[in-house]
This record gives structure tokens, sequence and C-alpha cells, in this order.
């Protein structure tokens, strides 16, 4: 099992995870002398470049892992054809190529938003976005629960990608804390409870500004070694990054996982 956090380059880690005066471009270096693997997040908003990910890729140390998460062109555009998703993905993987021929990609993870709802038309579209990224592992994230059924299950299991489960705020049409194995591989990503600024967040506020208490985390403890028992790999994340929470609970839950292992 590999923890992490989602991204390390922020500004309010320093003084809070990373020592006063860390400069941005010692961040990763620090970062790595903690964690094994990291999630890249910015590739949502900006597409990745051969450059910025073979530099990420060089920068690594040995048996350092990157999961990446994909650009909202293949998520978020309602208005994309199947056939512009389709071109967003192989363009997306081809980014990443100095990625995994170095051996430092963990997976792909392909995250829609709440208001994609499972229906037929939509479980084509994911599937014309994951089958794009063909012999690299895939993670799925769905935010409404329309999703957590066997249906959902069985499709990933066919088609041999990984259930992203989620902790986020238990509020009515969020996606459950559903844990379970559909591939070879499994993946974790923990959002924090912050159920006040989840929606429409107010100016100043930030729905990932939620530090995880210890019986909080001690709830995951038992699913997520029971899935990981079933798997190869398990790549979990802490995307409740505000102020450094992020990298705090995720040595936290590394912590746990390993008492007794």
């Amino acid at each position: 099992m590999l923890v992490g956090t989602s991204g390390f380059s922020y500004k309010d880690w320093v003084g809070s995870f990373y020592p006063e005066g860390t400069s941005a471009a010692d961040m990763f270096v620090f970062y790595q002398d903690n964690f094994d693997t990291v999630e890249i997040d910015y590739t949502y908003y900006t597409f990745p470049s051969l450059r910025t990910m073979a530099s990420l890729a060089e920068r690594a140390k040995d048996g350092f892992l990157f999961s990446v998460r994909t650009h909202k062109s293949i998520t978020h555009d309602k208005s994309a054809s199947s056939e512009d998703v389709r071109n967003a993905a192989v363009g997306f993987k081809a980014a990443l190529a100095p990625m995994y021929d170095s051996g430092k990609l963990a997976c792909v993870l392909i995250q829609y938003p709440w208001s994609f709802r499972m229906s037929p038309e939509n479980i084509e579209r994911m599937l014309t976005a994951t089958g794009s990224f063909e012999e690299l592992k895939v993670a799925v994230e769905f935010r409404n629960d329309s999703w957590a059924n066997e249906r959902m299950l069985k499709v990933l299991r066919d088609n041999g990608l990984a259930l992203c489960c989620v902790d986020e705020p238990r509020l009515p049409g969020l996606f459950p804390p559903l844990t379970a194995s559909t591939t070879d591989f499994s993946y974790f990503r923990f959002h924090g409870r912050n159920s006040h600024d989840w929606w429409g967040s107010k100016p100043g506020r930030d729905r990932y500004d939620y530090e995880y208490t210890d019986d909080e985390l001690d709830e995951w403890v038992p699913g997520i070694r029971k899935v990981a028992g079933e798997v190869g790999d398990s790549y979990i994340y802490m995307n409740n990054c505000h102020m450094g929470k992020a990298a705090r609970n995720a040595r936290q839950l590394r912590r746990k996982l390993m008492e007794d292992a």
C-alpha cells in the first residue's frame, strides 16, 4: 500500500508541513523524503505537456510513483462529443509517456462531476474515455450516488477498471463510502467531511479545509486492508490539502495501516 497526497506544491504547506523558508523548487525533494507516491491534480485544469511530465519523472527517486488526474475536457465538458472525448484522452495519454516509459506511473484517475449520473449513455461515454488508456491502470471516481450499485461494479470489473473509493461529506446525492475491489489494484481518495462548505463555498472558504480525526481514519482501516488483500497494489491519497492537513493525515493513516500488518 502506498499513501500520499493529492498534489505537493502548496504555498500554505510551508510552515505547516514543509520547513519554514522552503522554496517551491525544493518542495518535491522534501515531499519524497516523506512519501513514495503523489497524485498530480493540476492536470485537471491544465493539459499536461511532455516536458513537464518528463521533468517530474526525472526528479522522482527510484520507486516513486505518480497517479495523474485527467483533464476536465475528458470528464466535465457536457458539449463534447464521443470523438472529442476520445481525442482528448489519446492526447492526454501521449503526454504521460515519460512517466510510463520510466516505470513511474501508478495509474490514471478519471473523476466525474456530481452532475454525471448513471445512464446507458454515460456508461458508454466513460468507456470511451477509459478505453483510450489501454495498457495503463485506470481508476474511476464518481461523485453522484446513482453509480453506487452492483451494475456499476460489474461494468468496472468487466473492463478492468478500479473503483476510486472515496471519503467525502455524508450529504444526500454524494457517493457513499463504498469499498470494493474491481480489478488488480485499488484506489482511495479522502476529500474531508466539510459538509458546510461542500456546495457553493463562499470566497475565502475551502471545501477541502478539513482534518480527519483518529477515529474517522480508523473507520477506513478494515476496509482498506480487506480490499488491499484482494489486489496487487493499492494507492491512497489525501485531498484535504488546506494548510498541510493532507500530509498530516496521510502520515497518520499510513501508520495505522502498518500497525500489526
